[in-house]
């Protein structure tokens, strides 16, 4: 998988794309959608959206899955957090409140940003070399650099990486190690998203 992003003249950014690339990408981005779960319903037209704001019920806990929990983390972290002078049953009020009034409008545009991915790669036509050319501009880039991330934090939670391993483990696992596939779309993706930085 060799492609990585170019810039596009007047803003935004290309990618060559075969038929096995966009296919691994559709599929990754539909598992994170699954994983993200269902977008909240719009408010109605006349709804107060300050009244919407304050009656905001969102989860007070920090999810149970580890791929969820590192993409909707504690917003004050752990004991051992801010400081020695706070214990940790504050910091887990302070969490739950911050968690109940914004994880559900980080999780709808987590999935938006999951969904321009899908979309994106379903009005790709493969050409007779079964490569297409994808070109982002407008929001496109940064809703794939938001996506490219959060499908990177699922396979690393799901394979249990630090930011240590990456180096040091990665690169040594024996081809017949049953996570071989996974780490290899984990350092494309990380390929793909250093790219697309660069781009922009």
């Amino acid at each position: 998988m060799g492609g990585t992003f170019q810039p596009l003249k007047g803003g935004g950014a290309a990618i060559a794309l075969d038929e096995i690339e966009i296919s691994i990408l559709r599929s990754l981005a539909v598992q994170l959608l699954e994983l993200i779960g269902p977008g909240e319903p719009e408010p109605a037209e006349d709804a107060d959206p300050l009244a919407a704001l304050f009656a905001s019920d969102g989860p007070t806990e920090p999810p149970a899955d580890p791929a969820l929990a590192r993409l909707f983390p504690d917003a004050y972290g752990g004991p051992g957090g801010p400081g020695p002078e706070e214990d940790a049953e504050e910091l887990r009020a302070r969490s739950a409140e911050f968690r109940r009034f914004t994880e559900n409008d980080l999780r709808t545009r987590k999935r938006e940003d999951v969904l321009a991915v899908v979309h994106s790669l379903n009005r790709l036509t493969p050409a007779g070399d079964g490569a297409a050319v994808l070109e982002l501009s407008g929001e496109l880039p940064l809703r794939w650099l938001g996506a490219l991330n959060d499908l990177r934090l699922t396979i690393a939670a799901r394979l249990d990486i630090t930011e240590d391993d990456e180096s040091a483990v990665l690169f040594r696992l024996p081809d017949d190690d049953p996570r071989k596939p996974m780490v290899m779309a984990y350092l494309w993706l990380g390929g793909l998203q250093e790219t697309l930085i660069e781009t922009l």
